[in-house]
């Protein structure tokens, strides 16, 4: 495991790449918008999950052939992009309901709503390959080079970097579902959808244009 110093700089950094703007982001945004904090908290959650797959996946090599086959690459990044095209798809063409407080929103959502928000959230991180490459490229830069167990360090520095998420993700959530509370926000939440929809599509679309990255 690296130093304190290295430690709190690993945290440091993946706080502020957790505030980049994304599809992660924008899914739990969404979510919160339409569903109140706890269905963004939920889809921050199923993302969280996603990024655990990924870590498991790169520590077991399987990010390692993500990063040296054009072939696996490709597979995954058509479905990721696929999958993105479709959630796109989806918030173009809903129909907003026609709730004027947060709370009766809520009560339209059913209880099993939160696991398809969930699944959502999973879905959107695991089929996007360019994740595995970031836990591949990232967490081993922290890694001490005389480590007795690289792959124990590098499960423990991708966990810390999920668990280090939660926060901002939930934070992501609070604000969105703070914003759907004032009533201008629950007015335009039929624009906000479509606005959502194009980008998504287009982070499907930058999704099944990109390139394997360079070795």
């Amino acid at each position: 495991m690296p130093d304190l110093h290295q430690l709190l700089l690993f945290m440091a950094a993946g706080w502020l790449l957790n505030l980049t703007p994304g599809p992660d982001v924008l899914y739990i945004t969404s979510q919160s918008l339409r569903g109140g904090a706890r269905a963004g908290i939920v889809a921050g959650l199923g993302i969280t999950a996603g990024c655990f797959v990924h870590v498991a996946a790169a520590a077991l090599g399987l990010g390692a052939l993500l990063a040296a086959s054009a072939i696996a690459f490709s597979v995954l990044k058509w479905l990721g992009a696929a999958y993105l095209l479709w959630v796109g798809a989806r918030l173009l063409l809903a129909r907003t309901p026609p709730a004027t407080d947060l709370q009766a929103l809520a009560r339209q959502q059913p209880e099993v709503g939160l696991r398809a928000v969930f699944l959502g959230g999973f879905w959107t991180n695991v089929l996007n390959p360019k994740v595995a490459i970031f836990f591949l490229a990232f967490v081993p830069q922290f890694i001490a080079p005389d480590a007795t167990d690289k792959t124990l360090a590098f499960l423990l520095l991708g966990a810390l970097f999920n668990i280090n998420s939660v926060p901002v993700n939930t934070g992501w959530a609070l604000a969105a579902a703070w914003m759907a509370r004032r009533g201008a926000v629950q007015r335009s939440l039929h624009w906000l959808d479509r606005a959502a929809g194009v980008l998504f599509i287009a982070f499907g679309l930058r999704l099944a244009l990109a390139d394997l990255p360079s070795r």
